[in-house]
């Protein structure tokens, strides 16, 4: 098997589920919060273009803190990448994430009428 035993995409029905995105660059992960939120932020966007996605069909998030003390960071960055667009998001704190990343977010995307 090559790749990881998940899809980053799966549609079912009228949904796209969008895996948890991390902060990865060609590079490896970025250093710090602001700029692996920052990546996570291009990575999902770069997934939804790829599978003729839009940000707007996003209906819900789960955002996966390292540290509640970064939720308010986390909180600004998010408003801004959604700009009026206000999907449902769920906010936790975990005990930790792949490959050392400080925040993942997954999405549900809508792709019905």
């Amino acid at each position: 098997m090559s790749g990881p035993p998940y899809s980053p995409v799966f549609r079912a029905g009228d949904w796209s589920c969008i895996s948890g995105q991390l902060g990865i660059t060609p590079d490896g992960l970025a250093e710090g919060f602001t700029a692996q939120l920052q990546q996570l932020f291009v990575n999902l966007e770069h997934l939804l273009q790829a599978h003729d996605l839009s940000l707007e069909q996003i209906a819900k998030t789960t955002v996966f803190l390292l540290d509640m003390a970064d939720f308010a960071e986390m909180n600004e960055a998010y408003a801004a990448f959604f700009g009026q667009h206000r999907p449902a998001r769920s906010a936790v704190a975990v005990a930790g994430l792949p490959f050392g990343a400080l925040v993942e977010i997954e999405a549900w995307v809508y792709t019905g009428t």
